[in-house]
């Protein structure tokens, strides 16, 4: 008889486990709050409008393809990719010498780099060197392996390989010894966003997302991210897998230090296993009520963590297509960056932003009615343990007229009042309500030195059996890719565990 997992959240690592387990041969039910696949990488559908809610930018395709192939099938069946190029245009200003196109073509990037210096772009090209090699090392010692005992990491071996990394200096202060100028420095560590960190205290490591995105390029998966969500649990109900929707979990059941299953509505439901996909600290707070099997995570402890900043954003359906913007991904940067982000790491309402535009119906004209576009706006801001500001309506309007104003001095974007048809909006208080992001933090929790690698909240429970967790906020970390990481590693745990597999990460 097979054995059974219950799957918490159908997120994308949710999904992904979920996937991984069914086709090793488990018998898995997922449950989900909300009534649809994805979590974060949800769907906001508005007046013929289509949105991906959260992520929108796919980096490392492997990643994302990987657990299609590991199941059997062929990922361009499910989630059919295009690269882009340029990848999109950065804009300090309403000057044409304001504008610069980012190209994954090294070539073109080189091109632009040298526009604005000779020196730099040969200080760039000592980045990408010296961050490709503690890439490498990374990659081979750290994102892909569990940390399940402190042995794991206090040994000769890996500490030797951790020095290599250089962690201690932060990712502005790295790339500031191979780039002086200050635009061409911002386009070059502003990706730490993705991850919800600032790059003034996020550790020099992250400095190798743009150096994978400069690299590896960026990529358009057909129908928007919400494909690879809605492709993910198309092949968890094809792999014979169970799927319940508007289902929010009261508990995870522990008993005598085993998870001995869930509490739906009052109802106790067995499994031999539990994987939650929920956000660690929601779940240790909320779902784990047994003390024990806390262990050091007490309600004490996740407060006391350090978590991302949040996101506000907009979804705009719009009366014209954009056709004198070229690119699909767009970036808007307040020459102020640095202020920017410790306004928003220190709890502040900002007075100036920079912020994302995306236009997906660029890519895919399916996702906005004909002739028209949508525009998905994002806005770092703080998380809501730091925020020193609420979200009421009138702080939603305040960034609504600093984003409008500062768009309408970008070629391109200069009657965006005028154009709105139909728009929503998130915010981190929608962020903690919907997605149970703990604070409003749409990342989980920072990747500070000392909630990364074995010191991050780990897949296999430390003090209760048979209970895994996966997602943004355990190792190795937020991203989508790296996400999906975190559901290969709580899977091999799982596995390893139960069928005494050893995995080539370990």
């Amino acid at each position: 008889m097979k054995k059974s997992v219950s799957v918490i959240g159908a997120g994308v690592a949710g999904l992904a486990s979920a996937c991984r387990l069914q086709h090793a041969g488990y018998d898995v039910k997922l449950y989900e709050k909300e009534a649809l696949p994805g979590g974060k990488m949800h769907r906001i559908q508005q007046d013929g409008y289509q949105f991906d809610l959260g992520p929108t930018i796919v980096m490392m395709p492997e990643l994302y393809k990987e657990v299609f192939q590991v199941c059997g099938v062929d990922p361009d069946d499910y989630i059919p990719m295009q690269r882009l190029d340029p990848m999109y245009s950065v804009y300090f200003g309403d000057k044409p010498e304001d504008h610069y196109e980012i190209s994954s073509d090294l070539i073109e990037l080189m091109k632009t780099f040298e526009s604005i210096s000779d020196e730099d772009a040969h200080g760039f090209l000592e980045y990408i060197q010296e961050i490709y090699k503690r890439f490498l090392v990374a990659k081979e010692h750290f994102i892909q392996k569990p940390f399940r005992k402190p042995s794991d990491f206090y040994n000769v071996s890996t500490i030797r390989q951790g020095l290599k990394l250089k962690t201690f200096d932060n990712a502005d202060n790295f790339i500031s010894k191979y780039i002086k100028n200050e635009r061409m420095k911002q386009m070059i560590s502003f990706q730490t966003l993705y991850i919800g960190v600032s790059p003034y205290s996020g550790p020099s490591l992250y400095t190798m997302i743009p150096m994978i995105e400069f690299l590896y390029g960026v990529w358009f998966i057909k129908g928007g991210m919400y494909t690879m969500a809605t492709s993910l649990e198309r092949l968890f109900k094809e792999l014979g897998g169970t799927v319940h929707y508007n289902s929010s979990i009261d508990e995870i059941v522990i008993e005598g230090g085993e998870a001995k299953g869930i509490r739906l509505n009052g109802k106790m439901i067995a499994s031999d296993f539990v994987m939650c996909n929920a956000d660690f600290p929601y779940a240790m707070k909320n779902l784990v009520k047994e003390p024990k099997a806390k262990g050091k995570y007490t309600d004490k402890k996740i407060d006391n963590m350090k978590y991302s900043c949040s996101c506000f954003l907009m979804y705009l359906g719009m009366d014209k297509k954009y056709e004198d913007v070229p690119n699909a991904h767009n970036f808007i940067f307040n020459e102020e960056l640095e202020r920017n982000l410790n306004d928003i790491f220190s709890g502040k309402r900002l007075d100036t932003a920079s912020f994302y535009v995306y236009i997906g119906s660029k890519l895919d004209p399916s996702l906005a009615p004909e002739g028209k576009d949508g525009l998905y706006i994002l806005v770092p801001v703080s998380d809501k343990s730091c925020s020193q500001y609420d979200w009421n309506e009138e702080t939603i309007q305040h960034y609504r007229k600093y984003i409008l104003d500062a768009l309408e001095k970008i070629k391109g974007f200069e009657n965006v009042r005028q154009e709105i048809v139909s728009e929503s909006f998130m915010t981190p208080d929608d962020f903690e309500q919907r997605f149970n992001a703990y604070n409003g933090a749409t990342f989980g929790l920072q990747p500070t030195l000392s909630q990364s690698n074995h010191m991050r909240p780990q897949s296999k429970a430390t003090h209760c059996e048979n209970l895994y967790f996966t997602g943004s906020s355990t190792h190795p970390g937020a991203g989508v890719p790296i996400v999906l990481l975190s559901a290969r590693i709580a899977t091999e745990e799982l596995l390893h565990d139960d069928k005494g597999i050893l995995f080539h990460t370990r």
